[in-house]
């Protein structure tokens, strides 16, 4: 199954619900978004802004007439709105994958409403809250949960497991950046092993894009892609890079492919940088039980929310 992966293996998806959050148009949401649509699926399209989220749709429903899509409005970064939009969603009824593919890259150092560095809060602790209030959702349909982590988690030199509203010596946004794409795979790790054991039917997997061409890294050293040197970086990395198409393969793959849990799913080629999704194998630290529990322990006292 792992080899030579493509789209045309996705199956037919009529019936399922699929919520995939950090839509933007043109990023990997997008496309995650699109080719689920593509066969079938009714896909609730989360992101931060209703404007950004029609322009998505839109650019889907072009694709794909007759689409099935919803939209949800949730900002990661801030864990009240993650509050309501897990309200909102319970209109969704079951959701057979959730794939929390949001996320933010080695941007300065800011403090969230929450008092949170940005991208802890946006790539994890956002992502741990809205898991647990649409897990029984996700439990009712006996799914999956998609976690997009990153090879950058490799850069890591230790788990974040520090006081998440207290920055320890100097703030570099890259290691940072790594921390919480670690974080992303100890949370899947725990959280599959947590709902083995409370009986649970839901699975959760992994996935990493390779170096795909998003405007993550623009925005992050700029502030954005357009205008200047923000387009020129942002070509830059295009001309490098795989397309975010390619780049959502392994965590379509992720979402429908028959595996087991804790899965973790990244591109086929040198370095894992691009090329068809097949299983690949994450950092030693990443597989660690105690530091699983020990941020699972953490993201609990942050989040305010007990699970499975």
């Amino acid at each position: 199954m792992s080899d030579g992966w493509s789209v045309s293996d996705l199956p037919d998806l009529t019936g399922r619900t699929v919520l995939v959050t950090g839509t933007t148009r043109g990023g990997l949401g997008h496309h995650t978004a699109l080719e689920l649509a593509r066969v079938g699926a009714r896909v609730v399209l989360a992101g931060r802004g209703a404007d950004r989220l029609a322009e998505t749709e839109a650019a889907i429903t072009a694709e794909v007439p007759g689409a099935r899509l919803e939209r949800l409005v949730v900002d990661l970064a801030d864990l009240s709105s993650v509050r309501r939009a897990g309200e909102e969603a319970s209109r969704f009824g079951p959701i057979d994958v959730l794939v929390n593919n949001a996320g933010i890259m080695a941007v300065p150092h800011r403090r969230t409403v929450d008092g949170l560095e940005s991208q802890m809060a946006t790539n994890h602790f956002g992502p741990f809250l809205l898991t647990g209030l649409l897990l029984p959702q996700v439990t009712a349909a006996g799914g999956r949960v998609v976690t997009l982590s990153s090879s950058m988690h490799k850069v890591a030199r230790r788990a974040p497991l520090g006081d998440p509203r207290h920055q320890e010596g100097r703030y570099r946004r890259w290691r940072v950046y790594g921390e919480s794409k670690l974080a992303n795979l100890l949370f899947t790790f725990d959280l599959d092993r947590r709902c083995r054991e409370a009986h649970l039917p839901v699975t959760a997997l992994a996935a990493h894009p390779g170096f795909a061409g998003t405007h993550l890294v623009v925005n992050g050293q700029l502030g954005g892609a357009r205008g200047g040197p923000a387009a020129i970086l942002d070509a830059a990395v295009k001309a490098v890079s795989q397309s975010a198409a390619a780049g959502a393969w392994p965590t379509l793959m992720a979402a429908t492919a028959d595996l087991p849990g804790s899965t973790y799913v990244g591109p086929s080629g040198p370095g894992e940088m691009s090329g068809t999704p097949q299983v690949v194998t994450p950092r030693r630290l990443a597989m660690d039980p105690d530091a699983q529990r020990r941020l699972w322990e953490i993201s609990q006292d942050v989040t305010g929310i007990t699970y499975p």
